[in-house]
């Protein structure tokens, strides 16, 4: 009979072990991907927002051939919008490309139109 105690004292300390050792396993888990995965505060995300959109209208003005007096740029998690106005086609399609080469940027949404300057004079 004191085997039999003996056994179920031992197998009572390994099930304690077991469950000890894999409750520390999945702690250092989240522990360690909890950093990763915990969403960015609000102002996180405004800031990382404004900067990249910083990021964009800086690459326009440094632009050759781009008006950028009437262009917004609005960022938001890697997307851009371009909006405003420009006075011809090209500079619409030379702000898309120097939109997508910037540095952070994963889309480009380009809703710039054409204004002739001075209303189109006829």
């Amino acid at each position: 009979m004191k085997s039999v105690d003996f056994l179920k004292a031992l197998g009572g300390v390994v099930a304690v072990v077991v469950a000890c050792n894999t409750y520390a396993q999945s702690s250092d888990a989240t522990a360690t991907t909890g950093a990763t995965t915990a969403a960015p505060s609000a102002k996180t995300v405004k800031k990382a927002n404004r900067k990249l959109g910083y990021k964009v209208r800086g690459a326009l003005a440094k632009a050759q051939g781009i008006d950028v007096s009437n262009i917004s740029v609005r960022a938001r998690g890697g997307d851009v919008t371009l909006t405003g106005s420009v006075p011809d086609q090209s500079q619409i399609d030379k702000a898309g490309e120097v939109a997508k080469g910037v540095d952070g940027v994963t889309s480009v949404s380009n809703k710039l139109t054409v204004v002739l300057p001075n209303g189109g004079g006829n």
